[in-house]
């Protein structure tokens, strides 16, 4: 989740404000970038338990990290109330989730071979720097053991808000917050109708993308009967937040009917002078209007104060000034960097783009809804037509490659980036997802004692 959002305080006279605001995200396709964000559950590598923000009982917790990284890097430290809650440089951000969950929020790359050179730096730099303070990293969906009451609660105002709000609106929210991990590609759109097209294929394949990125089978020790428990969490955290939304299959969909939907999701906070000011529940077109209650009343919106609400509205797919495509299970580094190159073929090829639209234009929003709904238990195996989702990862698959190609971009040993589809080629010809792969391990070679997956899938 964001960090403390934009500075500008340009009062908000209308909704046209807002839809320029994001049209402003418009790209000619010669500058579109890709930036990759990820999160990992950091874990003491003695007791195996989540770290705490702070030391504890001489244990370093996340702190710790961020100000070792601090000093070492030189990286800008990012603050609330006084704590350290990420860093920040040359365009990426080191951040916490509310639970501890360390996230690389990536720079913007024009190729995939930058995106890798970066993951890299990254898991080098955990891998030295966390063994010296007891500290390893595990990117997994869901946390294997942890149970809810087990984990640490990091101290960001806006954090604080939501845990007090989550359970009047869902059952697994806190779930959501604290036990979850995810893998996201963050890409750019070239004009309206562009991003209208990118916005209705990403939402179309998602429930695909959850199926072939299932990676989290467990569940405080055991298997929980789904390959993706965090997609499963997802579904009953906040309705009128996440899901697919039906406006974005709308005839007249664009940039102002999803600001529209934008300003119907309850607000959480109003940030101002380093306070979060908790109106959770409120309506951000009162607070255009200047009605919202108590201490905020006679406060008018600015538009940083919609680019902050844009980060509460949590879409499978969201739309900010760029497309984030957010159904992924966070997972090993060679999946992270084939969900980035799976949405960069996809996306940042006019050829590939109009294949995956017509491969994406016979599949209703019911059957999405219908398709969504099942892939958290049945992931790749989830009935699709005349056989399974299986076959729409194939055809999937080879758009993704042939856009890859048609991008050309090699690396020093003059390879293109269609290398880091490789694991997804595996997976649409039959092999195991990584979800299918730890359960293997669970109930074959561990004799079902889950902490072996700490080692196993650490970075």
């Amino acid at each position: 989740m964001s960090n403390p959002g934009s500075a500008d305080n340009t009062v908000i006279t209308g909704i046209q404000d807002l839809v320029g605001y994001i049209a402003a995200g418009c790209k000619q396709p010669s500058a579109y970038s890709i930036g990759t964000e990820h999160e990992a559950f950091g874990f003491h590598l003695d007791t195996l338990t989540p770290p705490a923000y702070e030391t504890v009982n001489g244990k370093p917790g996340i702190q710790a990290l961020l100000r070792v990284i601090q000093d070492l890097e030189g990286q800008t430290p990012i603050t609330d109330n006084g704590n350290i809650i990420g860093l920040q440089a040359d365009g990426a951000s080191l951040s916490l989730e509310p639970g501890g969950q360390f996230e690389l929020s990536g720079g913007m790359m024009r190729t995939l071979h930058e995106t890798k050179r970066e993951l890299d730096k990254h898991i080098a730099r955990i891998k030295r720097l966390g063994p010296a303070l007891g500290l390893g990293f595990m990117p997994l969906g869901f946390h294997p053991t942890a149970t809810r009451a087990g984990m640490p609660f990091m101290p960001k105002g806006r954090y604080k808000i939501m845990r007090d709000y989550m359970p009047k609106v869902g059952t697994l929210g806190l779930d959501m917050m604290l036990r979850t991990c995810t893998v996201q590609v963050n890409l750019d759109f070239s004009s309206e109708q562009d991003m209208v097209t990118k916005m209705r294929v990403a939402s179309t394949l998602q429930p695909l993308a959850t199926a072939m990125f299932a990676n989290s089978p467990f569940m405080e020790g055991r298997p929980t009967g789904y390959l993706s428990n965090r997609a499963q969490i997802w579904t009953d955290t906040d309705k009128a937040r996440t899901g697919i939304p039906p406006i974005i299959f709308n005839r007249s969909f664009g940039f102002e009917s999803y600001v529209e939907w934008l300003l119907d999701v309850p607000m959480y906070f109003v940030y101002r002078d380093g306070v979060y000011h908790d109106v959770a529940g409120a309506s951000f077109r009162d607070f255009m209007a200047g009605r919202l209650p108590g201490a905020m009343a006679g406060v008018y919106a600015t538009i940083g104060d919609f680019a902050d609400h844009i980060t509460t509205a949590f879409p499978d797919v969201r739309l900010k000034r760029y497309i984030e495509t957010r159904g992924a299970d966070s997972g090993s580094p060679a999946m992270m960097l084939a969900q980035s190159a799976f949405w960069t073929g996809i996306f940042y090829d006019p050829a590939a783009l109009a294949a995956a639209d017509e491969l994406c234009r016979n599949i209703s929003y019911e059957k999405i809804l219908d398709l969504r709904a099942a892939v958290p238990k049945t992931g790749i195996h989830t009935e699709f037509r005349d056989g399974t989702l299986r076959s729409l990862a194939r055809d999937a698959v080879l758009i993704a490659d042939q856009g890859l190609r048609n991008r050309d971009y090699t690396n020093e040993d003059g390879l293109d980036e269609r290398l880091y589809l490789s694991p997804l080629h595996h997976i649409a010809a039959g092999a195991p997802t990584q979800a299918e792969y730890w359960l293997n391990r669970y109930h074959n070679h561990w004799d079902r004692n889950i902490t072996k997956i700490f080692a196993e899938a650490a970075f």
